[in-house]
């Protein structure tokens, strides 16, 4: 009876796989009365599927449009479109995915196979909150008497089952990890727990959290932890979490609170309770009876097994033995555990599993695929490699110069923007008068608008959300502005807010003309200060990039900050007076009409160039 099972759902798997690669390779089609193509047919073809004759097309062609066509001619999109429209058939095209492009595929289940899953439930919040303890309180209170003390996290995820219902828990290292993965267009999350503590409020990591949860649009359950202690305060708490827009139920708000504390283990089994209830709202399910498909939650070389990766099946059943293609490499699973070390010979959906095999150790966020042979996959994962490799240099990110062409295009609904300001006032000012900038088109929407300096942190967020950073009397520093070239994400600074809107919205309109680029020329770092009571303040610096211009302008920066935006009042080389100063060399300059420099404050030297566009 297991043999029939074993085979019938070895026989869903590759009808399913199958089919995929039906729907993938299919050509013009009529479907519920839509004619559905991926490239532009004949007039003959395009006749055949919709049952007519071709002499039809070509009358109406010639009657309505004026034009002159043969049976062999193709038609633009517009003209395809009022044709299908003309003989009573909608219109749709639809994109071939090639099948290494696996993670393009637009899987379309049969309702009937569908079942319910677990969810999958990150937890996040501040440093020294209480997160690792919550997990702690999770994974013990539920534990079968069998498995107390016989804990192995092998894993960074694992399941609890709770009434009779399973939830899977990601053990995330951190926002920037999981900002990683969403770049690398992995969704893995159902539900965000996000930790505060009673007794500390509201912290920057926090307020990171929920930036992240909102721009991966996953719903958020706030657990106030440490309410056992002194100092404690959950009305603050709430307060300020509702001054981030994040409102309780019992406000009028859609996210649920609650108390614990998870030391003593008070409010867990609320908390499991109110995941099952979001779970339930949210309507998870997934087929189980196809090849899997998931994502990789952490790999490494592990000395004694080789290339070592945990996943998570998101649909799908993995088995033991299944080829895989993981990211650009790819393997037979050897072995399959879970986070006890026992072995598991299959992995249904939403089932977090340790695997080793592979060719090579994979990155977390990678996306992974099973194969029904070898030679499938070695296939595959040989054509995604020389696929990365011509896509390394190519960027995915939005930039605000192809803006436009984008929306245009159909490509974006929103434009997502982060603002980074030298104050709380300033960052709201840009924010509301960006917003106003959306219409029918597209929304400008703010995912994060804070004051102080562009962190890498504001980087992996706008490379996850395909973001554009907004910097206003702000400086990314040099590892910031690394980053940001590595991941493709656009910095644009402003120290004047009508400037920065207008850039926006001339963006939006697809305005061609002529604009003013900033330059930076050189950086240098104040390392001495003197006092002249003739000429002021006196600074002795160390280029530390580029060259200092006497004629340039120069911008004072105290920890990312523009403090003071002016003109060089004097430059010399020891007592000369100089007209440029390079890398590596020691300098001394005044800043005209400022004296409050301060050892360790950073200059930049930049010019302004008129750019003209074609």
């Amino acid at each position: 009876m297991k043999d029939k099972n074993k085979n019938k759902n070895e026989k869903n798997r590759i009808s399913n796989i199958s089919s995929d690669k039906r729907k993938n390779e299919s050509k013009a089609k009529v479907n519920n009365g839509c004619f559905v193509y991926s490239q532009i047919p004949t007039i003959a073809e395009l006749a055949k599927s919709l049952n007519i004759e071709t002499s039809q097309i070509i009358k109406y062609l010639f009657l309505n449009k004026r034009k002159m066509v043969t049976i062999n001619q193709t038609l633009d999109e517009e003209t395809l479109g009022e044709v299908c429209l003309e003989f009573g058939y909608d219109f749709r095209r639809e994109e071939i995915v090639a099948e290494e492009d696996f993670e393009n595929l637009n899987v379309i289940d049969d309702p009937k196979d569908l079942v319910e899953r677990p969810p999958v439930v990150t937890i996040m919040g501040h440093v020294d909150h209480g997160k690792t303890t919550l997990i702690d309180a999770i994974r013990n209170s539920h534990l079968v008497e069998s498995e107390v003390g016989g804990i192995s996290q092998a894993i960074g995820a694992y399941q609890k089952e709770y009434h009779g219902k399973k939830i899977t828990f990601i053990d995330t290292p951190g926002h920037e990890a999981f900002a990683e993965m969403r770049s690398r267009g992995a969704k893995v999350t159902d539900i965000i727990i996000l930790v505060v503590a009673a007794d500390d409020g509201v912290m920057p990591q926090t307020k990171e959290a929920i930036d992240h949860a909102r721009a991966a649009n996953v719903p958020i359950l706030v657990a106030i932890n440490k309410i056992d202690k002194p100092g404690a305060n959950v009305d603050k708490v709430k307060n300020e979490l509702m001054a981030l827009n994040v409102v309780p139920e019992e406000y009028g708000g859609d996210t649920i609170f609650l108390n614990i504390a998870a030391k003593k283990g008070q409010g867990i089994d609320e908390l499991l309770e109110n995941i099952l209830v979001m779970a339930e709202m949210q309507e998870l399910k997934a087929n189980p009876h196809r090849y899997a498909m998931g994502t990789v939650l952490e790999a490494k070389l592990d000395k004694g097994e080789g290339p070592k990766a945990t996943l998570l099946v998101q649909n799908g059943t993995l088995n033991a033995s299944d080829y895989v293609v993981v990211g650009a490499c790819y393997g037979k699973v050897r072995r399959m555990t879970n986070e006890f070390k026992k072995i598991l010979k299959v992995a249904t959906p939403s089932t977090p599993v340790s695997i080793i095999g592979l060719s090579e150790v994979p990155k977390a966020g990678d996306l992974f695929m099973a194969f029904p042979n070898e030679k499938q996959a070695r296939d595959i994962a040989y054509k995604r490699h020389l696929k990365m490799n011509e896509e390394k240099q190519v960027s995915k990110a939005i930039s605000l110069d192809d803006l436009y062409e984008r929306i245009h295009e159909g490509e974006m609904k929103e434009v997502n923007v982060i603002i980074k300001a030298d104050t709380n006032g300033s960052a709201e000012a840009i924010k509301s008068s960006l917003e106003k900038l959306s219409n029918d088109e597209v929304k400008v929407k703010i995912i994060r608008a804070t004051a102080g300096a562009i962190t890498e942190s504001d980087v992996l967020l706008a490379s996850a959300s395909n973001a554009i950073i907004y910097g206003f009397n702000v400086r990314p520093d040099n590892l910031v502005k690394s980053k940001a070239n590595e991941e493709k994400v656009d910095i644009r600074l402003h120290n004047i807010i009508y400037a920065l809107i207008e850039e926006m919205e001339a963006a939006l309109k697809g305005m061609k003309k002529a604009k003013l680029e900033e330059v930076v020329i050189g950086r240098a770092e104040i390392r001495h200060l003197f006092r002249a009571s003739k000429v002021g303040t006196i600074a002795g610096a160390y280029v530390t990039d580029g060259s200092i211009r006497r004629d340039a302008s120069v911008r004072l920066i105290r920890d990312g900050i523009v403090i003071y935006d002016g003109k060089f009042g004097s430059l010399k080389r020891f007592k000369d007076d100089a007209k440029e100063v390079k890398s590596g060399f020691e300098c001394g300059f005044t800043i005209e009409n400022y004296n409050d420099l301060k050892e360790g404050d950073e200059v930049e030297a930049y010019i302004i160039k008129e750019m003209k566009e074609d």
